[in-house]
C-alpha cells in the first residue's frame, strides 16, 4: 500500500503543487486551512443541498465563518435532479447580485452533486473563481472531490457539460460519515474496491481483512482506507489531469455501469451501478483469459460482502448496450473499456465488441 503519512496529501498539476487533501475528525481545523489560502477578509458562498444543510451546515459555518468578511449560503433541493444548468444559473445570479469577485470563493459542502456543480460554476464564473471541496459522502471523499472534474447533467445525459478545474483545498471531516445511511455508505465502497482492483492488489486484500471494521465505520480503519484511495486517485490524476490516457482507468465498471444508471435512475445509486458494471467488466476480463474464473467469482463475492449489488433487473441487455453507446467516453465510436489484466492491473481496451458487452449484460440481468 502507498505510504500516506499524517493528515495531509498534496496534489500537483503540471508538476506544481495545486492543493492539499486534509483529513480531520471534525470541522475545527477548517478555519486555519482557509486562512492559509489567503481568504481572510474575503467573501464565501457555501453551496449545499437541503439534506446536507440540515445535518452539517451549522457546524461548518461555526468553524469557517470567522475567516470571512461575509458568508452566504446557496442551498438547492437534494438529488441528482438538481445537477443541471438551471441550478448553476441560479447560483450565478446569487454571485452577481452579491458582487462576488475572483478573489472570493465558493465552498461545496456535500456529496458529488454539490461538488460537481459548484466546481463547474467556479470554473466559469468570472472565468474562474476559487473553490473548496468539503465532501460529506464517502463516494465524494474518495472520488469526485479529487482531480478537478466538474460538470452538470444536460437533459438525460450525465455529466455532459463540464470543465477540468482544480479546487484550492479538499477538507474531509470523517465524522460526517457516521450520519450517512447504510445504503449511501455502502454505495461509496464501490469506488474504493475499484481502486484496489485497478491499481493495488494488496489494498484490495486489505479491504477484505478489515471488512467488519470498515462496515462498522471504525475511525482508524476509515482513515487508512480513505487516505489510500485518495493516494491511488491522486497518483493517476497527477500523471493525466485531463484524461488523455491513464486516467481512463478510473472508469473501470463505468461503461456498462453508467448505462444501467441511466436506465434505472433513480432506483439505483451511482455506486451500486458501478458495482454492477465492475461485475460485468470482470466477467469480460475472465472470458478473455485475463482473470481466472475463481478470481472473477471472488470479485463478485467481495462486492456482495460489502452490500453492493452485482445484478440488475427490469431492463434488457440491448437497452444497456444502446445506452452505453451514447456514453461521453466513447472514442471515435469505440468504447474505451477498462478490463483487468489481473487484480491490481487494469488496462484500456478499445476492442470490446457489442456482442461481448451484450453477453456480459445478460449475466448481470440473471436473477
Amino acid at each position: 500500500m502507498n505510504e500516506v503519512n499524517g493528515n495531509r496529501l498534496s496534489v500537483a498539476c503540471g508538476g506544481l503543487h495545486a492543493y492539499d487533501i486534509v483529513w480531520e475528525k471534525d470541522f475545527h481545523a477548517v478555519s486555519g486551512e482557509l486562512a492559509g489560502l489567503g481568504l481572510e477578509g474575503r467573501k464565501a458562498c457555501v453551496v449545499t443541498d437541503s439534506n446536507v444543510a440540515a445535518l452539517h451546515l451549522d457546524s461548518f459555518l461555526h468553524a469557517a465563518s470567522p475567516v470571512f468578511k461575509s458568508v452566504t449560503v446557496f442551498s438547492f433541493p437534494a438529488g441528482e435532479e438538481s445537477k443541471n444548468l438551471d441550478t448553476v444559473r441560479a447560483l450565478y445570479t446569487r454571485l452577481i447580485e452579491e458582487s462576488f469577485e475572483r478573489g472570493d470563493c465558493l465552498i461545496a459542502l456535500g456529496g458529488g452533486v454539490a461538488g460537481d456543480l459548484t466546481g463547474y460554476a467556479a470554473a466559469t464564473y468570472l472565468r474562474g473563481i476559487r473553490f473548496i471541496q468539503v465532501p460529506t459522502s464517502l463516494l465524494a471523499m474518495v472520488d469526485s472531490s479529487i482531480g478537478g472534474k466538474t460538470g452538470v447533467d444536460f437533459e438525460q445525459y450525465k455529466n455532459m457539460v463540464g470543465a477540468f478545474y482544480q479546487p484550492s483545498l479538499v477538507y474531509m471531516n470523517l465524522s460526517v460519515l457516521l450520519t450517512l445511511s447504510e445504503r449511501d455508505y455502502r454505495s461509496g465502497m464501490a469506488e474504493i474496491i475499484k481502486h484496489g482492483l485497478i491499481r493495488n492488489a494488496g489494498y484490495y486484500s486489505w479491504l477484505m481483512t478489515r471488512r467488519q471494521e470498515i462496515l462498522d465505520r471504525d475511525y482508524e480503519a476509515l482513515l487508512v482506507m480513505i487516505r489510500e484511495s485518495c493516494a491511488i486517485k491522486r497518483d493517476i490524476v497527477e500523471r493525466d489531469p485531463k484524461e488523455a490516457g491513464e486516467r481512463a482507468l478510473l472508469n473501470f465498471g463505468h461503461t456498462l455501469g453508467h448505462a444501467v444508471e441511466k436506465l434505472k435512475f433513480p432506483s439505483l445509486l451511482h455506486g451500486e451501478c458501478v458495482s454492477i458494471g465492475m461485475a460485468a467488466a470482470s466477467l469480460i476480463s475472465a472470458r478473455r483469459g485475463y482473470l481466472s474464473h475463481e478470481e472473477y467469482e471472488k470479485i463478485v463475492r467481495t462486492l456482495q460482502s460489502f452490500g453492493l449489488p452485482v445484478l440488475a433487473s427490469g431492463i434488457t441487455a440491448q437497452e444497456i448496450v444502446e445506452a452505453a453507446g451514447h456514453d461521453k467516453k466513447m472514442d471515435a465510436g469505440r468504447w474505451k473499456f477498462i478490463l483487468l489484466k489481473q487484480i491490481g492491473d487494469a488496462v484500456i481496451d478499445r476492442t470490446v465488441t457489442r456482442e461481448e458487452a451484450a453477453d456480459a449484460a445478460l449475466e448481470i440481468l440473471k436473477s
